[in-house]
């Protein structure tokens, strides 16, 4: 099964408990993406052009480069 994937630039794309990958800041230059469950949602506005900062509940933060839908 396929699990569809949607970009992380609209707040509305993203729920807690959601299944993300995010570019933490210190991985900004090399694009390496980390996987987890989204634990809280730290920007306000409804989109960001980068992708919505979020918590995973590993406690790392990052912006959003891809949510999965289930």
């Amino acid at each position: 099964m396929q699990e569809e994937k949607v970009e992380g630039k609209k707040r509305s794309n993203i729920q807690l408990g959601q299944f993300v990958e995010i570019v933490q800041k210190q991985d900004q230059q090399s694009g390496e993406l980390t996987d987890g469950i989204v634990k809280r949602i730290l920007t306000n506005s409804s989109s960001h052009p980068h992708g919505i900062k979020v918590m995973l509940d590993t406690g790392e933060v990052g912006r959003v480069k891809w949510a999965y839908l289930d």
